[in-house]
């Protein structure tokens, strides 16, 4: 375990910075300097990441162009504005309602609690290990205009790894060149690995786990292992981690073995 530790802290060394963050999502939020907007705009980031990483940043530019300020656009938002901006809409799996539906929900938060922030904080339990209850609260509330699934949110009380809620609260809790940190109030020790299929078969090749299934039992066993490593912030790595294969196209494997584990 200490010779992993070397390692990794190694590669967070090297990848965790600026400039290997690129085409990562979360390169949008760091046109925004109110928090306040990087807030929205990486909920609505993270929703969007899944698929072709070009595709998710065409996405993810078009509706911010026409949400600017994120903040006070979603804020003072209605359905009908909405559905002239976003007509036709389509991403992947998501469709015009489901962007819609998202962003009403976004706005009835803003103005009910203030911030997402204030939200998720209200189901946060300090004697939780993780962040699974608040995230189950926080997306209800959220999903409030759904009455049944929503792709860009889905109900993380159904088993998924919600890779991409788990990205978001990295995003707002964990605080260094790459993850913005704003929401300060928050631990990084609960934070859950936001489980993708990069992480999965590198977690995989490094017989981290040996489940078959990305799926959320899987995302808290390999979140369990890295907190032994790193107790206080346990996806500490993950950035750095994934830019193996998403920057250089090396396979899972292959870092492995270059690892000498």
């Amino acid at each position: 375990m200490k010779n992993r530790k070397v390692l990794f802290e190694s590669l967070y060394n090297k990848f965790n910075k600026r400039e290997f963050a690129y085409p990562d999502p979360v390169t949008v939020l760091y046109r925004y300097n109110d928090p306040s907007d990087q807030e929205v705009a990486a909920l609505i980031a993270s929703a969007l990441s899944y698929g072709r990483v070009a595709q998710i940043l065409k996405s993810t530019d078009y509706i911010l162009k026409q949400l600017d300020p994120p903040y006070n656009a979603v804020k003072n938002c209605t359905e009908k504005s909405l559905r002239f901006c976003f007509h036709g809409f389509k991403h992947r799996f998501t469709t015009e309602n489901d962007l819609i539906y998202t962003l009403l929900g976004i706005k009835e938060v803003l103005n009910n609690y203030s911030s997402i922030h204030d939200l998720f904080l209200l189901s946060y339990r300090k004697e939780n290990k993780n962040y699974l209850h608040s995230q189950i609260e926080t997306i209800k509330i959220l999903n409030q205009f759904f009455s049944g699934n929503n792709s860009l949110l889905p109900n993380p009380e159904k088993g998924s790894a919600c890779k991409r809620i788990n990205m978001f609260l990295r995003w707002m809790i964990r605080n260094d060149e790459i993850d913005l940190g704003i929401w300060n109030d928050l631990p990084a020790s609960k934070l859950i690995v936001p489980l993708d299929i990069h992480m999965h078969n590198i977690c995989k090749s490094l017989k981290i786990t040996g489940s078959k299934n990305a799926n959320m039992k899987t995302a808290i066993e390999i979140t369990n292992y890295f907190a032994k490593i790193s107790p206080d912030d346990p996806v500490k790595y993950d950035f750095s981690l994934t830019r193996i294969g998403i920057k250089f196209g090396i396979k899972e494997d292959e870092f492995a073995k270059r690892l000498e584990f």
